[in-house]
């Protein structure tokens, strides 16, 4: 059996990443791909303990313990989700990665190669990541009016600044920036129009 494809989307808070993963997965099922939707922090113990502190007024993390517990949640995710999956020959699309953690935990003061060191020490590399791009100030337009107070949110813009700015510096191979400033059906054209010429030439 082929191995399965993995395809990732990122982006600051607000970038319309939800929206998007919904979207593709439904338009790659009725195509008929078995399809694996999933995302991070998990829904594992470890990604629900993520979601409270992120979410939550509690004592703030140093960067190092942040990013172990990113760490220690993905190796879950990897091993009891992902690499079962494309094992399976389907296809797997998340909701986020380690490279949040490259740009996320980055922008706290932690060397972003050191951490995608980390993460693809053990974490299989997306076969496809859109990087969805958006200016700082609209993904804070539309957070505020979706009622997200994520913790990181809280940091203001000159912490999202630098988030966006690790993101934008990535590049590689199956790595795509997308402009995710329009209306949702524009930004699923360009996106679906990739993934399917990737998976044509797979």
């Amino acid at each position: 059996m082929a191995r399965g494809r993995l395809i990732v989307l990122e982006g600051v808070d607000g970038s319309g990443k939800s929206t998007q993963t919904r979207l593709l997965a439904a338009a790659l099922k009725a195509r008929g791909l078995e399809v694996v939707l999933t995302g991070e922090p998990t829904d594992g113990p470890l990604g629900r303990r993520l979601r409270d502190y992120l979410r939550g007024p509690g004592p703030r993390l140093s960067p190092e313990e942040e990013l172990n517990l990113f760490l220690a949640d993905r190796r879950e995710h990897v091993e009891q989700v992902i690499n079962p999956a494309l094992a399976a020959g389907k296809v797997v699309i998340s909701d986020r990665y380690y490279y949040s953690s490259v740009a996320y935990q980055g922008a706290l003061g932690l060397a972003p190669a050191r951490i995608l060191a980390a993460n693809e020490a053990f974490a299989p590399r997306p076969d496809l990541a859109f990087i969805l791009t958006v200016p700082v100030p609209l993904a804070l337009k539309r957070l505020a009016g979706s009622g997200d107070r994520a913790r990181q949110v809280t940091e203001g813009r000159a912490y999202l600044e630098r988030v966006a700015a690790i993101y934008a510096s990535l590049t590689g191979p199956g790595i795509h920036a997308v402009d995710a400033s329009g209306p949702p059906e524009e930004t699923q054209a360009m996106i679906l129009r990739q993934v399917l010429e990737a998976l044509r030439n797979a």
